[in-house]
């Protein structure tokens, strides 16, 4: 959301630039001598082919005079892309001319992988891969690679040198015909802008973002990038107006490799409109999964409050009725937005989770910027059961940024929680490497509507983006609301864009009211899968139609958007298997959606009336006289219960507490495979068996008791201690077991404290802070943990105390130990005469001591106060009602007299 190679002739440049486990087969065994025309100076040109004779895309590659290179393309015999130099410059080389030519070598690339996510989960890429080997000024090496598809040709740059490079610039550009159609998006870092129609030379001066889609005479070229991670930068296209040339321009102005350099792949997908669009050549071309078990991975509808109710994410309650709506309709996700609380989130995950639907959890990318959050954080949430992050705000293509990619994919993928990124950069076969990516955002979605409204090119857009930004990956334009008015699209548009659109989590962003308010609606979206088996374009042109069909096991789907007049839309089913099938297709009425039934086979027209900006969603399945309709179950999870003896209890470390648990089948069973244990953190210990049952039905229940012991050194404080009930249900379209779970929250008590005991050397047993950490024995000063001061208050200075910072909330346990608590309290001179606070004392939950508003011109304000019997003592810094700018606020001298 946003207000988104391997050269033969040196063995060691294989490891540097390999990017498949690829099945290879030579063509030339051995590298291709230089000639001597070539070696004199004189022109070369070499020719690249497709894998097969059929393929119609080849590429040129020739070396002049001054040994410059330019690159060519063509479609069966016809120039696409005219002659256009190529070449890179570094720090100490530039390898855009003097080059001279060394061998050539060439393999043809077969590789099979299969995507959890998609517009085709078995994937065939077959290249032939031609690498062309030169020496530049003070002999430095570069190999051009260059590889040839069915669907599109790709280039990059080799850059051996064990000890590292730094790239300055690329040379590389694609000359277009200044009259070529041209759909251009005007460059930002989120990707959001509309896309627009104008031609190659008419678009104006500046940059545009990948990908960039020409008609150049028929043939439809789509250029764009793949394989970018660390290593390198992000891309985009830089014009001159009146020019048909677009080069590439780095994201940042210098480069780093720290060895061996393979840029990403210049890419060009050519071909007839259908042939870019189902076009898999970015992620063809991207390396190859780091993902060997994907078994946690699933696509899927999500349910998504924060679009039409920008508060809702703070609302738990409101967040059970999502949850509640995505049960009832088999949708497998809830999404929480910005405003969740972890001191909620973790119960309502178990509420979601006894339901069948698993919690997903936004986060601001500077959340997890760092090493440390990641490793606290993720796992934090990972142990409450969340399934997946929304990341947002990243918006830059800089190698810095994609190093960031590169870490907390590597997180999330060793804790197994799957990531959608909003406010991103476009995918560049990150799906393929990553396969827990479920999908980017990086286009311009619905919620533009809700923030500039009305919006009169939403149906141009959406007509757009499946010929531009969906053929390169999983597009997360959060659609299909019905609630939202000021557009220009009918209810059949937006239904459909649920099905055009591309995406592994499909966010349907409108309100359960709004969906049942549609039942047609709803009823074809709770049937739709999110990734795909077979994608085809029946009808289309960028900004005026898209009619998609694609197939998931052996139902069809057709999926159409219009940003033209009403017209009756037809195509042939010759897609379709022989024999008879049943369509149930949704479109606009006279008075809203209608549902419509035919039968037909792959000999017949499909036909059905588009409205102006209007769509349509069908639904084909085969026909059977003993079958009304193509639905197949919603998953229906059945209702369990499982209570606890007591949620809540204390212990000591190395001390054993009992639990006990009672699992119980409500209604809707039988359920199979039943397990009921406790999950303990780690280093507990627990004593009692996992409790199991084949088969239960409805009123039968089991029960568990376990005994379970914190470690000697266990940290003092609140823990969780789950109890999980996990079970199967027979007919579960989803075949994934179920999680019910409750947990015994476990007080691990420190040892009361005794004599005169300083609050800073006491254990906390919760601490919250508006601004960086709670401090002891220093001001709160930054965002760092131990960078603050002494404590000073009004020029007094203390060696004793806690610096805190509006909003703040300190609990430290006492176990009825003391009978006084005694501080000065004030704002900390670090700050200067700025800030105002107010001061809270609070013994188990009931406000002992307090004060009015301490500004920092005050001096201190002495608190003493009785905790005689008081189990928790709570400090609270509240902002003095005008914000909490400057507010460092100092508990100095703090202290508890006890027995």
């Amino acid at each position: 959301m946003h207000v988104s190679p391997r050269n033969r002739i040196r063995a060691a440049l294989a490891v540097a630039v390999a990017t498949a486990t690829a099945a290879l087969v030579a063509v030339n065994p051995t590298s291709a001598q230089a000639s001597p025309a070539a070696a004199a100076g004189e022109p070369a040109t070499w020719v690249v082919t497709g894998p097969s004779p059929t393929a119609p895309a080849s590429a040129q590659v020739q070396l002049d005079s001054a040994g410059k290179l330019t690159f060519a393309v063509a479609d069966q015999g016809v120039t696409v892309l005219a002659p256009s130099q190529i070449g890179i410059e570094t720090e100490t080389a530039d390898l855009t001319k003097g080059l001279e030519f060394q061998g050539r070598a060439d393999r043809i690339v077969n590789e099979n992988y299969t995507m959890t996510v998609g517009k085709q989960r078995e994937r065939h890429a077959a290249f032939r891969e031609s690498t062309f080997s030169f020496v530049g000024s003070g002999g430095t090496r570069m190999d051009l690679v260059v590889r040839v598809s069915s669907d599109g040709v790709a280039y990059r740059y080799v850059l051996p040198e064990a000890g590292g490079v730094k790239v300055k610039r690329e040379a590389s550009s694609f000359p277009l015909p200044t009259d070529a159609t041209a759909w251009l998006q005007p460059y930002v870092s989120y990707y959001e802008t509309k896309p627009a129609e104008t031609t190659a030379g008419a678009a104006a001066t500046g940059d545009f973002g990948l990908p960039s889609l020409f008609n150049v005479n028929g043939t439809y070229v789509l250029l764009t990038e793949s394989d970018v991670d660390g290593r390198y930068s992000g891309g985009r296209l830089t014009h001159q107006a009146g020019s048909g040339t677009y080069g590439i321009k780095l994201a940042d102005a210098q480069v780093t490799s720290t060895g061996p350099l393979a840029t990403p792949w210049r890419t060009a997908i050519v071909g007839d409109l259908a042939t870019v669009t189902t076009s898999t050549l970015t992620d063809d071309l991207a390396p190859p999964t780091r993902v060997t078990d994907t078994s946690w991975i699933h696509p899927g509808s999500v349910a998504w409050s924060w679009l039409v109710e920008h508060d809702s994410p703070r609302d738990p309650a409101r967040q059970r009725q999502y949850i509640d709506f995505a049960a009832r309709n088999g949708w497998p996700y809830v999404l929480i937005d910005a405003g969740w609380n972890r001191s909620w989130v973790p119960e309502i995950t178990r509420y979601a989770r006894a339901r069948g639907v698993e919690v997903l959890l936004w986060f601001h990318w500077t959340d997890l910027d760092t090493a440390q959050e990641r490793d606290t954080t993720l796992p934090l949430i990972k142990s409450w059961g969340v399934a997946g992050v929304k990341i947002d705000f990243m918006e830059s293509d800089s190698q810095a940024r994609f190093k960031w990619y590169d870490d907390v994919l590597k997180k999330t993928a060793e804790l197994k929680l799957m990531v959608n990124f909003h406010g991103a950069t476009i995918p560049r076969g990150i799906q393929r490497t990553w396969p827990h990516v479920m999908s980017m955002e990086s286009a311009r979605g619905l919620e533009y509507l809700t923030l500039n409204p009305p919006d009169t090119t939403r149906a141009a857009v959406n007509t757009t983006l499946p010929f531009t930004r969906n053929v390169v990956g999983s597009m997360d334009p959060t659609p299909t609301v019905f609630s939202i008015t000021g557009r220009d699209t009918t209810d059949a548009h937006e239904l459909a864009t649920f099905m055009v659109f591309e995406s592994g989590w499909q966010h349907g962003a409108d309100s359960p009211e709004s969906y049942r308010m549609q039942p047609e609606a709803l009823r074809v979206m709770d049937q739709l899968p999110t990734a795909w088996d077979k994608t085809r374009l029946l009808s289309g042109h960028p900004g005026k139609e898209a009619v998609l069909a694609r197939r998931s096991g052996d139902r069809w789907f057709l999926g159409g958007l219009s940003a033209v007049s009403a017209k009756t839309f037809k195509t042939p089913l010759n897609f379709l298997p022989e024999g008879q099938w049943r369509v149930e297709t949704v479109h606009d009425g006279p008075s809203g959606l209608i549902r419509e039934t035919e039968i037909v086979s792959a000999k017949d027209t499909f036909s059905v009336p588009v409205a102006t900006n209007g769509g349509f969603l069908s639904m084909i399945c085969r026909y059977s006289a003993d079958r009304s309709t193509c639905d197949q179950p919603v998953r229906k999870v059945p209702q369990t219960s499982l209570t606890m003896s007591s949620t809540e209890t204390d212990a000591r470390p190395g001390d054993a507490v009992d639990v006990n648990g009672t699992f119980k089948v409500s209604a809707d069973g039988p359920i199979t495979d039943v397990q009921l244990r406790v999950m303990p953190p780690t280093g507990w210990q627990v004593d009692g068996p996992t409790v199991s049952k084949p088969r239960m039905r409805d009123g039968e229940s089991i029960e568990g008791h376990w005994a379970v012991t914190p470690p000697e050194k266990a940290d003092y404080g609140y823990v969780d201690l789950p109890v999980v009930a996990t079970f199967r249900f027979p007919n579960d379209p989803a075949d994934r077991p179920v999680h019910v779970e409750k947990a015994v929250r476990v007080f691990v008590q420190p040892p009361a404290p005794s004599g005169t005991a300083y609050l800073s050397d006491l254990p906390f047993v919760s601490a919250t802070n508006g601004w960086g950490p709670v401090e002891r024995d220093m001001s709160n000063a930054d965002v760092g943990a131990g960078d603050g001061a002494t404590l000073t208050i009004g020029g007094k200075t203390y060696a004793k105390g806690i610096g805190a910072h509006a909003s703040s909330e300190i609990t430290i346990f006492l176990g009825g130990a003391c009978r006084a608590f005694h501080t000065e309290v004030g704002v900390d001179d670090e700050v200067a005469d700025r800030g105002s606070v107010a001061y809270q004392v609070l013994g188990d939950g009931r406000q002992l001591a307090g004060t009015g508003v301490v500004r920092g011109t005050d001096s201190a304000h002495l608190i003493d106060t009785d905790v005689t019997g008081v189990r928790m003592l709570t400090l609270r810094v509240t902002d003095g009602g005008d914000g909490n700018g400057f507010d460092h606020a100092d508990w100095a001298d703090a202290r508890v007299i006890c027995a």
